[in-house]
């Protein structure tokens, strides 16, 4: 299985168990994604769910780019990977629990989360406009964290650190490795224990400021991915080259 489901006193579990590929959204483990999702939002016995990935290395890298130079991927489908509050309704709290690399759509699945606790090592960064890909799930980031700091993110594609992330707002908690799932289940046992509809509300409350702006993003990211650049990112990842940009 790519993706495992597991309930610990009221907290879901979900975990990304791909480690070999640094926990790369392969077809099998986005399956798996919208899987667990399902069930925990059927499921009484979980007031709370933790995404997070196998080992040390990645809570995920993103994207499986040799996949997608395989099926000359262009423009994501609306379902091709769930994003909470976009394609799919999450009413109870989540947390991501980011246990290394958190690049791309891994940062993506750690955006979405409600609440972010961090392994010290981890880092973050879109990293799309590396590969020539797109990223308008990214479009909330002005409103999480200062424009100027979401424009360097965007525009670099450079890894912020845990600490960095913490200090701007993307993350809520940083801790070493060793005590992230301790934490995280903790934390999570915390609103667990509160009243579950004040907690749904306090939630939907907390979006009630957010900007609905995905669509126009994907407007403006289609042109990116049906272009000859967003194939050139991936072909080259796969033959461990560096890619020659088009512009095109």
């Amino acid at each position: 299985m790519s993706v495992v489901y597991k309930v610990d006193n009221g907290v879901a579990w979900l975990t990304i168990d791909r480690p070999e590929a640094r926990n790369a959204l392969s077809k099998a483990v986005r399956d798996g994604l919208w899987d667990g999702i399902r069930t925990f939002n059927a499921d009484d016995s979980a007031a709370v769910l933790v995404l997070t990935g196998t080992g040390e290395k990645a809570f995920c890298a993103g994207g499986d780019l040799k996949e997608m130079a395989a099926s000359a991927l262009q423009v994501p489908p609306p379902d091709f990977l769930p994003q909470f509050g976009r394609n799919v309704d999450v009413p109870k709290p989540t947390i991501a629990a980011v246990n290394g690399v958190a690049f791309a759509g891994g940062f993506l699945l750690a955006q979405q989360c409600d609440l972010v606790v961090a392994a010290d090592h981890a880092t973050f960064a879109v990293s799309e406009v590396k590969v020539g890909r797109g990223s308008p799930w990214a479009a909330p980031l002005s409103w999480l964290v200062p424009p100027r700091v979401a424009m360097e993110i965007l525009l670099t594609g450079d890894p912020l650190t845990a600490e960095r992330a913490l200090a701007h707002g993307l993350v809520n908690h940083v801790v070493h490795l060793a005590d992230l799932h301790d934490h995280t289940q903790a934390l999570a046992e915390r609103i667990a224990a509160n009243a579950p509809l004040s907690v749904r509300a306090a939630k939907r409350t907390a979006y009630l400021s957010a900007p609905v702006v995905w669509d126009r993003a994907e407007e403006i990211w289609e042109p990116v991915y049906l272009s000859a650049d967003a194939q050139e990112g991936p072909t080259a990842f796969r033959e461990k080259r560096r890619p020659v940009w088009q512009g095109r």
